[in-house]
């Protein structure tokens, strides 16, 4: 009879927490695998053949989006559907409406296996995380109908375009207190930093105050806002995924903890009365509620940074159209969306064909994705006349694509647009002779695009 040694109850305890922590290491690598090796593998193969895909996607880390206008144009010449290593793509801005209002497309990167039981569904589930991810269901960025449907029928009761222009005047005194902070430091003559004491602070201000964030949790807050903005990049290096989803799950921890104490003691936030509304008997689960949260939080913040950032450096380099915004004040709402036309906070975003469709009179198969760039789109010559220049007065700015399309259509596009032309208005209004200083930064991401650092001269 073999001899049968029972470990001490202490050794299970380490041997399993032992087990656990390489469990929860694999999970990740397989999500980092998944989201960001994988594709990052592909594009880069990809561009070695030749590929016109690779090239715009590996130049995105630090340029600046005007260094690839000459690249979307060599894909308009293509025709309207590229057909890269790894995707098709868009660039064309009919072409891209008509794939982001279709119901034949899901968002995502990965085909859809409606049987849950490919390599890629089995490992997606296996390594899934109950962590708030932007890009993991249940966020409106990553559900679609009729999920979709209801979260964001509910959503909306609350962040209604009246709600936002509540915030008008509130967002306007957190600009001028904002500003005042500036004037003292600049009274000194020393430079200053516009994206962290400026264009960062106030939408992770307005956005605490929506989400009912206390004030002195604003500074965690932003560095928080920043890792988790990271999760809607591509081709993430694993360090930095890594960091990433410490950031995402230090927000996690906070936020089931912040959903309990609204639930037990309601403010005046929005987040409040999200977390009390009823329709018809339905309600958003906890779960929901942080996806939803966690979304306003991260992809609401970082896009809203990049456009103010964006407007101060094409407003500093063209004083022409400065002038006209001095001379003409109701244009500024009119040059935030010129802004996010030319410079768009996303540069691109992908879709699946959930079915065999045809997309500008290509048949488009099953699986098939298709990487529709915002960017590009917004600069259609088809759309736009003379789609290269900075022009606050443009009449038909407000037909960019930034905010994308359909019923993924931006659901802070209001705040949004709210918070750059006050930003931008109250900053050139106080600082008319504001200088830009050497050592612009762009951000090291693909898909995000802005401004990392902004120093400037205010006096």
């Amino acid at each position: 009879m073999p001899l049968k040694i029972t470990p001490p109850v202490g050794t299970r305890k380490i041997a399993d927490k032992a087990l656990g922590k390489v469990e929860r290491t694999a999970k990740q690598g397989v999500r980092w695998a998944l989201g960001h090796g994988l594709p990052r593998t592909a594009i880069v193969r990809s561009a070695k053949k030749g590929d016109l895909q690779g090239d715009l996607i590996l130049s995105g880390p630090g340029s600046h989006t005007f260094d690839l206008a000459d690249l979307f144009e060599e894909f308009r010449a293509r025709g309207p559907l590229y057909k890269g290593g790894f995707s098709h793509l868009a660039v064309d801005h009919e072409v891209i409406k008509e794939v982001l209002t279709s119901n034949d497309f899901i968002t995502g990167f990965f085909a859809p296996d409606e049987s849950g039981t490919g390599l890629m569904a089995k490992a997606a589930a296996w390594s899934s995380s109950d962590v708030f991810a932007p890009l993991q269901p249940p966020s409106l960025l990553a559900t679609e109908p009729p999920e979709h449907t209801r979260y964001r029928k509910l959503v909306t009761r609350v962040f209604t375009v009246r709600a936002v222009e509540k915030l008008r005047t509130r967002t306007e005194e957190i600009a001028r207190d904002l500003l005042d902070d500036l004037e003292r430091e600049a009274s000194s003559g020393a430079s200053v930093d516009l994206v962290t004491r400026y264009c960062g602070l106030l939408p992770i201000t307005v956005i605490s105050e929506v989400l009912g964030v206390p004030l002195e949790l604003r500074e965690r807050m932003l560095e928080l806002g920043k890792g988790a903005a990271l999760s809607l990049d591509i081709g993430l290096e694993w360090r930095t995924f890594r960091d990433m989803e410490s950031s995402l799950e230090e927000f996690d921890t906070w936020l089931r903890g912040h959903l309990e104490h609204l639930a037990e003691h309601p403010g005046d936030d929005l987040l409040s009365q999200l977390v009390a509304l009823r329709d018809d008997g339905d309600r958003l689960s906890e779960r929901e509620l942080r996806a939803v949260a966690g979304l306003v939080f991260a992809a609401g913040f970082e896009t809203t940074v990049n456009l103010i950032g964006n407007g101060i450096a094409l407003l500093h380099d063209n004083p022409s159209q400065l002038e006209a915004l001095k001379t003409q004040p109701d244009l500024w709402s009119n040059a935030s969306d010129e802004i996010l036309r030319l410079d768009p906070p996303v540069l691109l975003t992908g879709r699946v064909a959930r079915r065999s469709s045809t997309i500008a009179g290509e048949h488009i198969p099953r699986g098939t994705i298709i990487n529709t760039v915002l960017a590009a789109a917004n600069r259609d010559p088809a759309v736009f006349t003379d789609p290269a220049t900075f022009d606050v007065t443009r009449e038909n700015a407000r037909d960019h694509l930034s905010f994308s399309g359909g019923r993924h259509f931006c659901l802070g596009a209001a705040l949004a647009r709210m918070e750059g032309e006050i930003g931008l208005r109250l900053l050139f209004e106080r600082f008319p002779d504001l200088e830009l200083l050497e050592g612009r930064e762009r951000h090291p991401t693909r898909i995000l695009r802005g401004y990392s650092h902004l120093p400037a001269r205010l006096s």
